[in-house]
């Protein structure tokens, strides 16, 4: 492992720049009218992991390509260690690539695939074999060198794939998609074999994804994407538990989303919020005056079942609705603030329960743990 981590440094005659990548305006569109990146500011710094993250249609793709040289901006500019790179092809960006689809050579073995960019570059043979091997290594395939894609598992082409990307020590290696096609089991233990890679090489990682909890075992930093938007860059846990935006707080992670009304402010930080017949207090997140419509963001394993009285600043009753079984909790669907699908975590533990449907409960929580956010159209 030193030696691969030797082999990627060596080359760096300076201290790498901090900004390794930067979008700087950067915007795209195919057809002169609709745009599909939307004046995109964006910066990847070095030996960092940054995964775009959005639905299907929200630019993501199209970032990774425009970066890769596969698609030109319409406006803006690119750079890769302060340089711009519109004007450079594919071939002489240095970026490793790593698709879904594996992209090997199905007539070549395992080892020449990994020799193949080796030999485009001119590299010798001895140095080429030593490389091949490292990189095997690297992604724990160093005894399948001389088999063929076709006798390999998902998971072993694709960790092929991996090594063909490193193998010629680029600086920066995008992934689209890598582990769409595999199965749950495989999709897990290659996440977390992605990130060994990582934290072994320190090379910067441009990853696409529309898998959240991908997105979260992974990442550096998770930019949020939406109709050619990034709502919202933090790193996994400030993302999961401090959302900016409503759209954030339901795309990363299950949680209660609540439209609501402000009626007033009870201390500098905190809201009061009308909502389904109740009142709520909740951290003002996005800006609002009385009067305001606003959504609240209410994480379920937050809320507590039968807390102790006067523990939460808010405390309303609730009725079991139905009960889910998940093995480490229990999901509890209840009826409160106006709705029917309020929705509580109980860890499995000793002790946890004796809920029935039809109960009638209390539930609370705290108002940081209730985050008033944005009121986007559309949100019951």
């Amino acid at each position: 492992m030193g030696d691969i981590a030797e082999m990627v440094s060596q080359p760096r005659q300076e201290a790498p720049p901090e900004v390794h990548v930067e979008f700087a305006g950067v915007s795209k569109s195919y057809d002169g009218r609709t745009l599909v990146v939307k004046d995109l500011d964006l910066r990847v710094r070095t030996g960092e992991f940054v995964t775009l993250l959005g639905p299907s249609g929200s630019g993501k793709t199209t970032i990774l390509m425009m970066l890769a040289g596969f698609q030109t901006p319409t406006a803006g500019e690119i750079r890769i260690g302060g340089r711009p790179i519109q004007n450079l092809p594919p071939r002489k960006r240095g970026i490793g690539m790593v698709f879904q689809n594996y992209a090997l050579f199905p007539h070549m073995t395992v080892g020449a695939n990994l020799a193949f960019p080796l030999e485009v570059r001119g590299m010798g043979a001895e140095e080429r074999r030593e490389r091949v091997g490292r990189a095997l290594e690297l992604v724990r395939l160093g005894e399948l060198s001389d088999r063929r894609p076709g006798q390999l598992s998902g998971g072993q082409q694709q960790r092929v794939a991996i090594a063909r990307a490193l193998v010629f020590e680029p600086s920066l290696v995008l992934m689209d998609e890598p582990l769409g096609a595999l199965d749950r089991s495989l999709r897990e233990e290659m996440q977390y074999e992605i990130r060994r890679i990582h934290r072994t090489l320190g090379v910067t990682i441009v990853y696409v994804t529309h898998d959240q909890q991908e997105a979260m075992v992974m990442s550096d930093r998770i930019a949020v994407l939406r109709d050619g938007v990034v709502e919202q860059i933090a790193p996994p846990e400030g993302l999961y538990e401090e959302p900016e935006r409503a759209f954030v707080a339901s795309f990363i992670g299950e949680n209660n989303r609540l439209h609501g009304r402000v009626t007033g402010m009870t201390d500098r930080d905190v809201c009061e919020v009308e909502t389904g017949g109740v009142r709520v207090r909740a951290l003002k997140v996005a800006p609002c005056e009385p009067g305001d419509d606003v959504t609240l963001s209410i994480r379920p394993e937050r809320v507590e079942i039968n807390p102790e009285p006067g523990r939460y600043r808010n405390e309303l009753d609730a009725r079991v609705e139905d009960l889910t079984f998940l093995g480490d909790h229990l999901r509890v669907r209840l009826k409160a603030c106006g709705r029917d699908d309020f929705i509580v975590k109980i860890p499995n533990v000793l002790g946890h329960g004796g809920l029935l449907e039809g109960d009638g409960v209390r539930i609370g929580w705290t108002a940081s743990d209730c985050r008033a956010l944005n009121h986007e159209g559309g949100e019951e």
